[in-house]
């Protein structure tokens, strides 16, 4: 796996994940040369020629076959300073994603009760049980294009719930294209789902300093936009 660096300095590290790459394993930070987790340790190893354990931390994880900025901390301070910044929902995660259908709306904000069912491992949006059973969920989306069969939205995250964007644009009646776990009609060839990790502002480990680390949407959704 190539390792594209985004930003870095002394105690934080955001790369690409590429879709179909799973972000760590669930049950922990055990080896498993797959994972973007390791690949990442391994990177930074041999890079910085460190002859001991490398330490990194899992500040947030993007699905598997999402694909788009994520951000590591290379050091324990950098570890709580961000997990501080993520609690207190100081961070600004931004999204894009090509959705099923046309959203009448321009822009909207959906909040929802979202829970995590664990034996279909799919987060549930609303439904008969009490809302202590679940999480508020609250996402932002402008609508940046559309057609009679689908639209192309930029989304905003307040709150970062299991499969959050993807439950809460299905129960509006627009899944994410591809993303037949949650109502797509059909699967992408690769089996990833047209939702891409944009964005993403926080403040360094060791100051107010505000960082903006971007990237533009998968260069293979652009025969995509052809329809439009």
């Amino acid at each position: 796996m190539d390792i594209k660096v985004l930003y870095e300095d002394n105690h934080l590290i955001a790369v690409y994940k590429p879709a179909r790459v799973l972000v760590q394993k669930e049950d922990g930070p055990e080896h498993d040369d797959n994972t973007l987790y390791w690949q990442l340790k391994m990177f930074l190893k041999e890079r910085d020629q460190k002859p001991g354990n490398v330490f990194l931390g899992v500040l947030h994880r993007l699905d598997r076959n999402v694909s788009g900025v994520i951000l590591f901390a290379k050091t324990s301070k950098g570890a709580a300073r961000l997990s501080e910044q993520i609690r207190e929902r100081t961070i600004k995660k931004i999204y894009y994603a090509v959705v099923e259908g046309h959203v009448d709306l321009e822009e909207s904000t959906l909040i929802d009760t979202i829970r995590k069912d664990s034996s279909s491992i799919k987060a549930i949006i609303g439904g008969d049980a009490p809302m202590e059973l679940g999480d508020e969920a609250v996402l932002h989306y402008w609508r940046l294009q559309s057609n009679k069969k689908y639209s192309l939205l930029k989304i905003q995250l307040e709150t970062g719930r299991f499969h959050q964007i993807r439950a809460q644009l299905s129960a509006i009646g627009h899944p994410i294209v591809g993303d037949v776990k949650y109502q797509a009609s059909e699967a992408l060839p690769d089996k990833s789902i047209m939702l891409c990790a944009t964005e993403l502002h926080f403040k360094t480990a060791t100051s107010d300093e505000e960082v903006k680390v971007s990237i533009g949407i998968p260069s293979d959704w652009s025969s995509f936009f052809k329809s439009f």
